[in-house]
């Protein structure tokens, strides 16, 4: 396997990175976050070794970046933050696996296997699309009818989690959780306020509306 380890203490990382050559894998060594996260962009590897605590960047923000590029490439965070909330934020920042120092290599190595045996994610769609609507989100770019759309970021949040859902119902509460990252009823009309100004800027100069409530349920967008 090819496998890059950002780690800045030298001892780890030179300890990790000898201890992988001699099992036979090729092995990338980087100290800086935001070396690491050039590296990672540029080449193709099978696993990154991610410290989180990293001078220029720290992993969080590094394992983020790759995500947001639609990078899927396996992340083990390697760390002495070891807390549970400590995980679930590595987790929930992209990685796949989380090992705390000190650590025994063995286990290392074993997570390492088994993160490189798992199927590989389908590429993520760059590209979504409703009858004449197009978003291109490598681009930020919305149009429709082959005129560009100028949203607002969580305008476009907001048609992006119902593009990828096309077709289906999305409820008051999936659109706080996914789109405002909210997980209780702020008793606010944040959800409708921000469906309209969509409509006004999606749906009203056009002959078709995209954007339909579905009574008592919530909303969907559909050609």
């Amino acid at each position: 396997m090819k496998i890059l380890v950002i780690e800045d203490d030298r001892t780890t990382g030179s300890y990790v990175a000898e201890g992988l050559r001699e099992e036979g894998h090729v092995v990338d060594l980087v100290e800086d976050g935001r070396d690491g996260l050039i590296r990672a962009s540029a080449t193709p590897y099978d696993v990154l070794v991610v410290d989180r605590m990293l001078p220029g960047l720290d992993g969080l923000a590094l394992v983020k970046t790759l995500r947001g590029a639609l990078n899927q490439t396996p992340v083990l965070f390697l760390t002495s933050l070891g807390g549970v909330d400590d995980r679930i934020e590595g987790l929930r920042a992209g990685g796949d696996d989380y090992l705390v120092k000190p650590f025994a290599f063995g286990e290392l190595s074993a997570r390492i296997a088994a993160l490189a045996r798992r199927p590989q994610v389908a590429q993520e769609q760059t590209v979504l699309k409703a009858g004449d609507l197009t978003m291109d989100l490598l681009r930020r770019k919305v149009t429709r009818a082959g005129q560009e759309i100028d949203l607002l970021p969580r305008e476009f949040t907001l048609l992006e989690h119902l593009l990828r859902r096309k077709g289906r119902v999305q409820t008051r509460t999936m659109l706080l959780e996914a789109v405002w990252d909210i997980s209780f009823d702020p008793q606010t009309n944040v959800v409708e306020t921000h469906i309209s100004r969509l409509r006004a800027k999606v749906d009203k100069p056009f002959a078709t509306e995209l954007i339909h409530t579905v009574r008592g349920a919530g909303y969907r967008i559909e050609a």
